[in-house]
């Protein structure tokens, strides 16, 4: 990729957000983010605790990665959940809910992709879309906490299996300690990936979705380390909001979030419409 092409996709990508539609519309899939929270975990407690996993694993992730006033209200929410069973009903209510932010970002890739000319087939069509990829998403973060806390396990296993049929034999452990977080990254950049191959209503080929797939995932990975090093060491938002610092140092980081997947959306246009067709 040269730099005129750079140059191109720039111009492009700043001229498409001009549009009208776009004003605000991070802060609207922040919110709807915010509201998702507490379904979200509802349903993934449900589906971890068939594997007898509870949502302490997801709290220590969120309490390395994730700005301490941010992390907190996120933690706060997933202790106040109940781990009881549900009924059929209930769990579709809370797929709808929790879907919502998906639906949205389904909305700005439709529009994005399309020039403008459309942001879905239906809202009814587009509603039951998003609760299907609510779902392969839960399936995914369920898998990656699988992963992380059976993975060493997983491997002891394997190994114990290869050192009596093949006489192979190596540090687990170490093993374990090189490869996990590769593991968890992988999972991570397939599930952006998953997410914007499925959210247009017309599907497009991997190698398509590539560039913004690649934007987004550093993308939210850059804005989730500097907020977090912003909120912990520059700013103070007790002095302006006093006890409501937390749930703005949360709704911050979700507004930025999405504006690196509205922006991951946008670079796959921008890349497509500066291709040269062979």
């Amino acid at each position: 990729m040269n730099k005129k092409r750079i140059f191109q996709m720039i111009v492009l990508g700043v001229k498409q957000m001009r549009d009208p539609y776009y004003q605000g519309f991070a802060a609207q899939v922040g919110f709807y983010f915010l509201m998702s929270i507490v379904p979200t975990l509802i349903v993934l407690s449900q589906l971890l605790g068939f594997f007898s996993i509870s949502l302490d694993a997801l709290s220590v992730l969120i309490q390395k990665y994730v700005a301490s006033d941010a992390a907190d209200i996120v933690l706060k929410l997933i202790s106040s959940q109940s781990t009881s069973g549900m009924n059929i009903a209930f769990i579709g209510i809370t797929l709808w809910a929790a879907s919502r932010a998906e639906f949205a970002l389904m909305r700005i890739a439709n529009y994005t992709l399309t020039g403008g000319r459309s942001t879905g087939k239906g809202y009814w069509r587009e509603r039951i879309r998003a609760i299907k990829t609510m779902i392969v998403t839960l399936f995914t973060l369920a898998f990656g906490l699988v992963i992380l806390v059976y993975g060493e396990l997983i491997l002891k296993i394997v190994a114990a299996a290869l050192m009596r049929n093949i006489g192979l034999n190596y540090e687990v452990d170490l093993f374990w300690l090189v490869i996990r977080w590769p593991i968890t990254m992988a999972l991570y950049f397939l599930m952006v990936s998953y997410t914007y191959y499925i959210l247009p209503s017309h599907r497009l080929k991997f190698r398509q979705i590539m560039p913004g797939s690649i934007f987004a995932s550093v993308g939210m990975l850059v804005v989730t380390s500097v907020y977090k090093i912003y909120t912990e060491y520059i700013s103070n938002y007790d002095i302006l909001y006093g006890s409501m610092a937390a749930l703005v140092a949360v709704m911050m980081w979700f507004y930025f979030l999405a504006w690196a997947l509205v922006l991951g959306i946008l670079c796959n246009k921008v890349w497509a419409d500066t291709t040269i067709p062979h």
